[in-house]
């Protein structure tokens, strides 16, 4: 019932409910994050592995045993460093 000289609020249009953006808002965001991910992803593929990886790697290794053979005693320090930094401790026994 309506007393004289009050008047009833005229009712809210959906958008402009603070309420509803908060809502919608949420999902909304991740729908747009998805469809950019999507976008990045077919305009910017990854490369494919090529088929002959494994022998483009077992010629890498062939090469670099090539110039070890070249110059045998280029690996020596790193080798004695290796060796040494394995033992450390064994000595304290």
């Amino acid at each position: 019932m309506q007393t004289p000289g009050t008047q009833e609020a005229a009712p809210r249009t959906w958008w402009r409910e603070p309420m509803m953006w908060l809502v919608v808002g949420g999902p909304g965001a991740v729908i747009l994050a998805g469809v950019a991910t999507v976008a990045l992803a077919v305009a910017h593929p990854d490369p494919v592995v090529d088929a002959d990886y494994y022998r483009k790697g077992v010629e890498i290794n062939r090469t670099l045993a090539e110039r070890a053979a070249e110059t045998p005693g280029a690996r020596r320090p790193a080798m004695e460093g290796r060796n040494h930094a394995a033992t450390v401790g064994r000595g304290a026994e």
